[in-house]
Parts: C-alpha cells; structure tokens; sequence
C-alpha cells in the first residue's frame, strides 16, 4: 500500500496509551514499547486492548484503523476514523453503479469468476477443472446476485471436498462450519480470513469508495462493510487455504496449537502467533506485477484491486479483478 507506515499486530493482551504524539503499547510484566504515531498505518488486535479517549483521539486525528478479532478468531468490529477518504463524487458514482443490475452483475459476476479461479489454482487444478467449468457456465446465465452466491457456494463445497483430500485427518475440514469453528481446520481457515477482511478494509479507507455499497454482498448486510467482503473473497485462497495446505504439508501445526471441545475448536495462544506470524510474512511477499513492471507485495495487491474498483466506478471501465499469475 502506498504508506511507508506499518500494520502492527497485537497477539497478547495489552493497553494502548498515548504520549505525547507516540503510542505506548504497555503489557503486564514487559516494559513499555513507545511507538512514533507517524510510523503506524493500522493496527489487528488478536488478543484483549484496552483504550482510553486520550488514544482513540490520537488515533482518529492520523487515520488509524484499528481492527478487532473476537476469541475464536472472526472479524468481531473496527475502530475507524472519522475523517477518511471517501469522495461524494465517487460514492454516488459507485452507489449508481450498484443500484443498477445491468452495470452492478457484471462486476458480481467478475468476482465470483476471479475467486474460484484463485480457489482452483491454490487447492488443484486439474481436480477443481470440471467444478469450476460448472460455475463459470452457471455465472454467464445468472440473473441475480443470489444466483451467482449459491454457484459460488457449490463450488466451494466442492473445492473443501478436495482440499479434505490433502489435508491429515485431524486438519481437515468436513464441511465449512464457522461460528463457531467445529474443528481445527476450520478453525484455522476462519482466523485467516479475518484478517484478510481486515486488510481489505483497511485498503479500501485508502480510496474514494464507500465500504458499505458492495457488488455481490448485499449493501443490506449489517455489522460487515460490504465492499471489503467482495474485495476479501478474491484474496481469501492465496492466504488461508494456501497457509493450511503449507502448514500442514511441512507438519508445523501441532495439536497445541488448538483448543477444543467435543463441538468447537479455536487457535491456541501459540497457534494464534504462528498463524499472523505466516501472514505478515506471506503480506510482505513480493511479485513482479505484471501491468506495472516492478515488484509489489501480497499486501499491496488488495489496494490496487481497491483502485481498479474505484476507477470502474468513475470511468465505466470493465473491472477485471486480481487473479493469481505466478
């Protein structure tokens, strides 16, 4: 993203306090960590924070987000600042563009098209091929949105299926199961799919558009940001389906690494560090852009997708969005 700031990652339980124009993270039994505000772009709690007004001023007065992840890993709310860059202009372009059918499934269909795409490549090709055919021929009839999300909805129960295939026992996922997770599989894809919904909205606040007007998601959808759901279902294999067929591949994930019962299951303190600690890695990755000659990160390919939306909004392009190449 376009920032030399960084994303900041709090995975134990902590106070963010200011002082003076640093943020000071403090943690029971460690010395204080001061932090220049200038040097910080967001923040992801994975773990408990407690905020006063004094550090919710700071942070509204430089546009920081702050987004929160619940006890068992999912998107539980953001503090956002009130002042962004949001345009007028371009959110009643946007807001045109959605409300009419013609112009808005296009971009739904384009979506969906792109995920299962990414899908395909990360879990396999070759046995995802007669799915993903089905899907496309389906998303070229569809007439509605609902339509396209039921036939994204059967390819990926078909896509987990496969995924099932390559995955040890005691990691697969037997159907998606969410809220909460039913076992460590789910578990871990849930947790990384937070934390892509967080970096969709944070590259989202970065643009002229409004979070809330999505293409596929309904703009209905209460307590989400419907754009950053669209934006994040492009991005959701290359991190979380990826990480669980890489982890499990070179048996780093262990057991330990989840707390269960009989019917739910949710990432350890341990397992939780190493999950963000493969992410913020895999964000930092870097690839040759094709359209634009140099080297980007994983991290900045969601803000370019977020512009690639905006300027389809203004300029009618057609939205072509991020598919793997590498």
């Amino acid at each position: 993203m376009p920032t030399t700031a960084r994303t900041y990652w709090l995975t134990s339980p902590c106070r963010l306090r200011r002082q003076d124009q640093s943020l000071r993270i403090e943690r029971d039994g460690h010395d204080p960590r001061h932090i220049p505000i200038t040097d910080v772009r967001d923040i992801i709690a994975a773990a408990e924070v407690d905020l006063n007004t004094a550090m919710i001023s700071l942070l509204n007065k430089h546009r920081i987000n702050v987004h929160f992840l619940s006890h068992y890993g999912d998107y539980a709310g953001s503090l956002l600042p009130a002042d962004t860059a949001t345009s007028s202009h371009t959110v009643l372009a946007q807001a045109q563009l959605a409300a009419d059918p013609d112009a808005s499934l296009p971009i739904a269909r384009a979506l969906v098209d792109a995920a299962a795409f990414n899908i395909r490549w990360v879990i396999d090709r070759r046995l995802l091929h007669e799915p993903y055919q089905t899907l496309k021929d389906t998303a070229k009839t569809a007439t509605s949105r609902g339509e396209l999300m039921a036939a994204e909805g059967n390819f990926r129960r078909s896509a987990w299926e496969v995924l099932d295939t390559k995955l040890p026992d005691w990691l697969q996922l037997a159907g998606r199961h969410r809220r909460p997770p039913t076992n460590a599989g789910n578990a871990v894809i849930s947790y990384v799919n937070g934390l892509v919904y967080s970096r969709a909205l944070t590259a989202l606040r970065l643009t002229p558009l409004h979070t809330g007007i999505g293409f596929l998601h309904s703009t209905l959808e209460r307590h989400r940001h419907s754009l950053a759901l669209d934006l994040a279902e492009l991005f959701k294999p290359l991190f979380a389906e990826r990480l669980l067929l890489r982890l499990a591949g070179r048996r780093q994930l262990k057991p330990h690494h989840f707390d269960t019962t009989a019917n739910q299951a949710m990432l350890s303190a341990k397992g939780r560090t190493l999950i963000i600690e493969n992410v913020r890695n895999d964000l930092a990755t870097t690839v040759t852009h094709r359209g634009l000659n140099r080297k980007v990160a994983y991290d900045e390919l969601l803000y370019l997708d977020a512009l690639a939306l905006t300027r389809t909004c203004l300029e009618e392009s057609p939205y072509k969005p991020f598919r793997i190449w590498w």
